[in-house]
């Protein structure tokens, strides 16, 4: 995959994975906006590791 970001990877695992804590919280619009920035967060790690030579790919 090289030259493809993960942003879009980290972001569909990170709304995927607030959704189930919005909804364990019984608040799922925070659950999914948590899980979009915890996503964007991932998605960049994972490029800037994948830029820098790193295990990552």
């Amino acid at each position: 995959m090289e030259g493809r970001s993960h942003l879009g990877i980290g972001i569909a695992l990170g709304v995927a994975i607030g959704a189930g804590l919005g909804v364990a919280m019984d608040n799922l619009a925070m659950g999914i906006g948590v899980g979009v920035a915890i996503g964007v967060a991932l998605g960049v790690a994972l490029d800037a590791s994948k830029s820098k030579g790193g295990k990552g790919d």
